[in-house]
C-alpha cells in the first residue's frame, strides 16, 4: 500500500470553508488527505493549534483565509498573516522542512482555485514523503529492548 499524506487544514469560516464547500458542491475533484478544521477567521490560528496537528503526526499543515482587504472581522486575515510569517520562520528554526506549511488567499467563490491549491499543497507534501520531526512516539516504542 503506498503511503498517502495526512494534512491539517485551518481554513476561514467565511471564505476558504464555502470555497471547499462550493467544490464539493460542483464535484470538483480534489484529493482527500485533506482534514478541516473550521475556524471563525484565519486570524484565530494559533501556534499552538499547528505545533498540536504535527506532534499528532500530521504530515503538513495548509491555513487558508480571505483575500487581505476582504475579511469579515475587519483585519484577522493580516494577523495572520504576520502570526503565518513568526510560525513559518520558528518551524524552520526547529528543523521542519519548508513544505511542510502552506498559506493561501481563497474567497468563497473560488472553487476552482480551491481544488488546485489542494492538489498544489497535497504533491508538495507527498513528495516531502513521511513527517519524522516533531512527532510523537509511544512511550513503549521508544525503550530500547
Amino acid at each position: 500500500m503506498e503511503w498517502e499524506p495526512k494534512i491539517v487544514a485551518f481554513f476561514c469560516n467565511w471564505c476558504t470553508y464555502g470555497a471547499a464547500d462550493l467544490a464539493g458542491v460542483s464535484r470538483l475533484q480534489y484529493p482527500p488527505n485533506i482534514r478541516v478544521v473550521r475556524l471563525p477567521c484565519s486570524g484565530r490560528i494559533s501556534p499552538k493549534f499547528i505545533l498540536a496537528a504535527l506532534r499528532n503526526g500530521a504530515d503538513g499543515i495548509w491555513v487558508s483565509g480571505c483575500h487581505p482587504g476582504d475579511c469579515h472581522y475587519i483585519e484577522g486575515n493580516f494577523y495572520a498573516r504576520r502570526k503565518f510569517e513568526l510560525i513559518n520562520n520558528l518551524l524552520a528554526f526547529m528543523g521542519l522542512e519548508p513544505g511542510r506549511l502552506h498559506f493561501s488567499w481563497i474567497s468563497s467563490a473560488e472553487s476552482t482555485k480551491f481544488a488546485a491549491t489542494a492538489q498544489k499543497v497535497t504533491d508538495a507534501v507527498r513528495a516531502l514523503g513521511p513527517a519524522k520531526r516533531m512527532v510523537k512516539v509511544p512511550v513503549f516504542e521508544s525503550i530500547p529492548v
